[in-house]
């Protein structure tokens, strides 16, 4: 499987990338630092999506119902080299689904992400699954 996007900026604005029928604007200047997101809010928006997606392809697998699913994630960033050093997420899934087996999932997550595992190759990541029940 391959990937592409195509991105775009004009000097001292902003730029965007454009993802199938979808265009995202991101920040490159300190103007935009508190209205849209910067490169690396991007990179863990990315790593959120790729969790919140395997919920729903693994609800299918583990055959569990929800009706939602909300992720907070928190990184930490080194100076020099500059790099994301550490990754925490806590994953909120409102159930009332008895068959849910939050350990099998979060371990799922861990080891078929293929944005999570590409992030865990170069940085920690803790992560805690909550079901919130309904």
């Amino acid at each position: 499987m391959e990937y592409s996007v195509k991105a775009s900026s004009s000097s001292k604005k902003s730029a965007s990338i454009k993802i199938k029928q979808s265009e995202i604007n991101f920040g490159i200047t300190p103007e935009f630092a508190n209205t849209i997101p910067n490169p690396a809010e991007l990179f863990l928006g990315s790593f959120s999506s790729c969790i919140l997606k395997n919920v729903e392809r693994f609800s299918v697998f583990m055959k569990y119902e929800y009706s939602k699913a909300e992720i907070l994630v928190k990184a930490s960033r080194l100076e020099k080299p500059p790099r994301i050093d550490k990754i925490n997420y806590e994953l909120k899934i409102y159930s009332n689904d008895s068959t849910l087996n939050v350990e099998l999932l979060k371990k799922n997550i861990e080891k078929f992400g293929t944005i999570f595992n590409t992030v865990k190759s170069s940085c920690s990541i803790e992560g805690e699954i909550k079901v919130i029940s309904e």
